[in-house]
């Protein structure tokens, strides 16, 4: 216990004196005491760069950059200011120690730093064996030919043609053809349409759906 007791008090000592002996080397002077403050900003759009930790260097006090790259503190003249952020190179400046002002303002400028990654090869299968299986069953879609030629066959043209309603041009020219025809015929029996293709279809439909069936009298 002893022996614990003296080596705690001895490395307590020793950062005391580290701290101390710091201290003596720069001391400080109110007259060297000034406001600094100033823009981080990107090298290759001068954009702010927020958050960015702003480190006097050998010492442990310093700031951090508003969301608008701001920054403000109080350093001495003479000190060397660090500029770190995750992504940007490193960047430090020194405050000349032959300002007569007791406020000094700066646009600090930080460079990209690019970082290369190693090469990251991913497949899609484990093995060569599955891969080369997964080949083989693979089953490839038709291409533009196949396609044309499948759809301009008689069974895929009649498929989609029932498939397609009349447009407003059509439906405008057979409601046209009704109305003259009701002009025509105005005060008169109808002429029977037997050249009409549509009466004719519009006749079979009739025919198929048994209109024409006898009814059952209840």
């Amino acid at each position: 216990m002893k022996k614990f007791k003296a080596t705690f008090i001895s490395i307590f000592l020793f950062l005391l004196c580290h701290d101390f002996g710091f201290a003596q080397k720069r001391p400080i002077n109110e007259k060297d005491l000034i406001q600094f403050s100033g823009v981080v900003v990107s090298a290759d759009s001068l954009q702010p760069i927020p958050f960015t930790n702003v480190i006097i260097r050998n010492a442990r006090r310093g700031t951090m950059t508003d969301f608008f790259g701001f920054f403000s503190f109080v350093a001495m003249k003479g000190d060397t200011i660090d500029f770190q952020y995750v992504g940007f190179k490193t960047s430090s400046y020194l405050i000349p120690d032959s300002l007569t002002e007791r406020h000094y303002s700066i646009i600090q400028i930080l460079v990209r730093d690019t970082i290369n990654l190693k090469e990251a090869v991913i497949y899609p299968w484990p093995t060569k064996d599955e891969f080369k299986r997964a080949f083989v069953e693979l089953k490839l879609s038709d291409d533009d030919l196949k396609r044309a030629q499948r759809n301009i066959e008689l069974a895929s043209m009649k498929e989609i043609q029932d498939q397609v309603s009349y447009d407003g041009s059509m439906n405008y020219k057979m409601s046209e053809q009704q109305r003259q025809t009701q002009l025509y015929t105005a005060g008169q029996y109808r002429s029977i349409s037997l050249l009409n293709p549509l009466a004719w279809a519009a006749f079979i439909q009739a025919w198929k759906e048994g209109a024409f069936k006898k009814k059952e009298n209840k």
